[in-house]
This record gives structure tokens, C-alpha cells and sequence, in this order.
């Protein structure tokens, strides 16, 4: 959900009381133009106020938990469970994992040492912690909480997104760590959310060889529908442009 402008001037206010909107656009690196019409709209967005806090050097997540909206981020950080860390492990780096406990080393790969995981969040992020955290209830807590239509919902998901406002309430409807789906989405980093250090990377250390091979086979398999259904979609339109000649 958009902030109100008028919050976030108050906000703004407080933490840079002598700094006009050229100075803060200038060091947060914001188009003035985006923050004049986000201003004149009267809602602007998470991810401009994200921006904004890092410049001055304040926690995202205790900036967003001034608003009411995001009163649920305040307090001290809740730690991720063991499968919302490694639904944030992105797919290329569960393969590199496999391949170097079965002592076949990656080119480039340093010996005896774990292939080094890429940052989250990455191209299924959004969909893996939803379903990491999922009883098979929560999409339809969900769409009950917030209104939002089941199929919309998906749509989201399948396009590796969600909203802020979403992202916490699946949090909410889970009954995990309310910065998990922040992270999920990149609107802030696992330090920013209070993930502890290495604890992804300690997450898929703790997988037995035999969980570690069945997830990656399951992501492997989700891909390959993904690149099915593009492929199938490809043909389809080459066959309209061969139609319309």
C-alpha cells in the first residue's frame, strides 16, 4: 500500500529537517520529477522511502514500521524459518550445491569450500517463499484479508511479484517473521530484514543430500514448464505472423 504523502513529509521532516527535495532526491538518487508526482498523487511508494532511508542511513524496515500499514515491522526481527532461507537460494546455486557434494567441483570453484550463494532475491524468489511457507490455506487467508482476487493473486506470483502490502500480509496469513516477503521481493536485503549473517548459505548446508537433490529436481521441473509454456506461446504467434502474411 502506497504511503500518504502527508505521513511522509512528517517522516521526512524528522529525519532531514534542513534538506529541501533537491537535497534528498540528490543523495537518495531519486528523479525529483518521480517524487513531485508520487507528492502530488498523494501516495508514494515503499520503495521510494526505502531509498530515501539508506541515504540517510536508517533501517528500511524501521522507516516502513512509522507508517500504519507497516506497524507489524516494528520491534525487534523475527528470524526466517528454515524454508523461507532456502526458498531464497536461487536455482543455478542449489545445482552448483548438488555438483559439489557429489565432489564434482564447478569450474572456478575454490576447493574445499562451498560455492558462494548469489544474493537474494532471484528469478522465483517471490513464488518459492510463498510456497515455502504455505499450510495450503494461506492464499485464501490472503485474498480474504486484503480483498485481492485468487487469480490476481496468482498472476503475481507467477510473474515473480507482490506487492509490499501483500507481501506482508502473506506474512501475516502465515504467521511467519513479517520481513520475510520484503526480502522475497528485493525491496530490502536480508541485513536490512535482521536475517543473520551466512544464514542461507547454513540453511542448505543443513539439507541431507537426499532433500537438497529433490528440491532442485523440483525446481528444475518448474522451469522446464515455464520454458514450455514460452516456448508454446512463440510458436503460436509465429503461426498468427504467418497468417497475416
Amino acid at each position: 500500500m502506497p504511503l500518504p504523502a502527508k505521513a511522509f513529509q512528517r517522516w521526512l521532516q524528522g529525519i532531514a529537517p534542513n534538506a529541501s527535495t533537491a537535497d534528498v532526491c540528490r543523495v537518495s538518487g531519486i528523479k525529483r520529477t518521480t517524487l513531485a508526482q508520487q507528492l502530488v498523487r498523494g501516495k508514494v511508494s515503499e520503495s521510494t522511502l526505502v531509498s530515501i532511508s539508506r541515504a540517510y542511513n536508517i533501517g528500511p524496515v524501521a522507516a516502513l514500521a512509522d507508517f500504519e500499514a507497516y506497524r507489524e515491522l516494528a520491534g525487534p526481527p523475527r528470524l526466517p524459518t528454515r524454508g523461507e532461507l532456502v526458498s531464497q537460494i536461487s536455482t543455478p546455486d542449489l545445482l552448483r550445491a548438488v555438483l559439489s557434494r557429489t565432489a564434482v567441483e564447478p569450474e572456478g570453484a575454490a576447493a574445499g569450500l562451498p560455492p558462494a550463494l548469489s544474493p537474494a532475491p532471484h528469478a522465483t524468489s517471490v513464488k518459492n517463499w510463498v510456497d515455502a511457507i504455505d499450510d495450503g490455506e494461506v492464499r485464501h487467508r490472503v485474498s480474504a484479508a486484503t480483498g485481492i482476487a485468487p487469480q490476481n493473486y496468482s498472476a503475481q506470483l507467477t510473474a515473480n511479484r507482490l506487492t509490499p502490502e501483500l507481501a506482508l500480509a502473506t506474512s501475516q496469513a502465515a504467521g511467519v517473521g513479517p520481513a520475510g516477503g520484503l526480502v522475497a521481493t528485493g525491496l530490502v536485503t536480508e541485513e536490512e530484514a535482521g536475517w543473520p549473517p551466512g544464514a542461507r548459505q547454513a540453511a542448505l548446508e543443513g539439507m541431507s543430500d537426499a532433500d537438497l537433490t529433490v528440491l532442485a529436481g523440483e525446481r528444475l521441473q518448474a522451469l522446464g514448464k515455464v520454458l514450455r509454456r514460452q516456448e508454446q506461446d512463440h510458436e503460436q504467434a509465429e503461426k498468427i505472423w504467418e497468417n497475416l502474411g
